[in-house]
């Protein structure tokens, strides 16, 4: 079962992501920032890691370059309602990344993660 790292900051929609990938099947580990998802990345085992690129403290472009560093095959996908700072940042997003622009239903996000696994094997 695939194993998921979700940084959200906004405590609805990170429920939401959660249960919906959850009921898909996979294993999802949430957290609310992106400072908070680094004591996990450190352990590694995960297949994806699902951000927010805009949050407090550390964003989500920040908390990919970290990740990848820890894990060099990770798959990244941002999720943004900001699409001028997704567009600003998109240069500097790790290789293997993809981009999710809010507001989405959540059953296009469960498929694109779908998609993406069903890319990688």
């Amino acid at each position: 079962m695939p194993r998921i790292l979700l940084a959200e900051d906004d405590d609805t929609m990170r429920a939401f992501l959660a249960n919906s990938l959850e009921k898909a099947g996979y294993q999802v580990i949430a957290v609310a920032f992106g400072t908070d998802a680094l004591p996990f990345l450190a352990g590694g085992g995960f297949d994806l890691l699902l951000t927010d690129i805009v949050m407090p403290g550390m964003d989500g472009i920040e908390l990919a370059r970290r990740a990848i560093k820890m894990q060099p095959s990770l798959n990244v996908m941002f999720i943004t309602g900001f699409a001028a700072v997704a567009m600003d940042k998109a240069k500097d997003r790790p290789v293997n990344s993809k981009i999710l622009q809010k507001p989405f239903h959540l059953k296009d996000m469960v498929d694109e993660v779908d998609r993406l696994f069903s890319e990688v094997v």
